[in-house]
């Protein structure tokens, strides 16, 4: 039984911190940020579009004004590949990789989202033929550089690569040249967190996908999570089970082809997913500022809890 001046000083304690945690994220940035790379002026960010590289140069000015480290010329990797469908070659394609050192292990957490979205399309019933991608994936790019800020003021316990990948929509490119051309060995990556459309959900539901491979994440996930909102579930990762399990959806993929255990943070497709109806005015601003805290509280967790050698 609690008494109730221990109550009261644990509700106190509980304000304290929760105040402390929410200011950990500036809001405003994180919406600006948001609304700057899905603007219809970057045309919906296809990979080498002037658009695209407008999105990766404000990515690129943000690691530099924060102050993360790379080991890229200039943050910026450049890679190849061939696009099936549309049977072309795209030459220097280009991630933008950050890089924060740890407090005390070699074992990187690898953070991505993807920048890049599909262009210019056939127009909708109101004549809008720019996939300006606000959900998918400015949300994660948004906050990509939201986590890097925070890291950079409070050091984490393991290294941390920050990586806006290019190509993801063009067959997952961004991750595999990552993969490809990573700075260490793979064996030094611990885990991959990827952030892939998390500013809308009617039922105020966040997905973390991938523990169904990984349960040892499962506890830590879930006691992150403990009063906060949206609701954090588990799930679409159970194999054999097509388009519901999203192991394969997004830039985890590859790191889950290299046996490197994964959490995707998203949500599930919603109404405007890949139309030019996904604009910065159709998500839901305190949804997206919460799902960032959470995000953060598990990352944070994730950082304190995992194995450091």
């Amino acid at each position: 039984m609690v008494t109730p001046s221990k109550s009261i000083f644990s509700l106190f304690l509980f304000l304290i911190i929760s105040v402390g945690f929410a200011q950990s994220i500036d809001e405003k940035k994180l919406l600006s940020d948001l609304k700057l790379l899905s603007a219809d002026d970057l045309k919906g960010r296809k990979t080498l579009s002037e658009g695209n590289i407008k999105a990766r140069k404000h990515i690129q000015s943000e690691f530099q004004r924060i102050g993360l480290k790379t080991h890229y010329s200039e943050y910026l990797q450049s890679f190849s590949f061939e696009n099936r469908r549309e049977n072309k070659k795209y030459e220097d394609a280009v991630n933008v990789i950050g890089f924060l050192p740890g407090l005390d292990s070699r074992n990187i957490i690898v953070i991505t989202a993807h920048y890049d979205h599909v262009g210019v399309g056939k127009k909708n019933s109101k004549g809008d033929s720019i996939y300006n991608g606000a959900d998918d994936n400015a949300s994660g790019t948004a906050a990509l550089l939201a986590l890097a800020e925070y890291f950079s003021k409070n050091q984490p316990q393991h290294p941390i690569m920050f990586a806006a990948l290019d190509g993801e929509e063009m067959g997952l490119q961004g991750a595999k040249a990552l993969l490809k051309d990573f700075p260490f060995p793979l064996d030094n990556i611990l885990m991959n967190i990827n952030m892939d459309m998390i500013s809308r959900n009617e039922n105020n539901e966040l997905y973390a996908s991938g523990t169904n491979y990984y349960p040892e994440l499962k506890p830590i996930l879930e006691q992150a999570s403990v009063g906060l909102l949206p609701s954090l579930k588990f799930g679409h990762d159970q194999p054999n089970t097509g388009r519901e399990n999203w192991t394969q959806s997004s830039d985890q993929g590859p790191f889950f082809d290299e046996k490197i255990m994964h959490i995707y943070f998203g949500v599930e497709d919603h109404v405007d997913y890949h139309q030019p109806s996904d604009e910065f005015e159709n998500i839901e601003p305190s949804f997206y500022t919460n799902a960032m805290k959470l995000i953060l509280k598990c990352i944070i967790d994730l950082d304190q809890k995992l194995p450091k050698e």
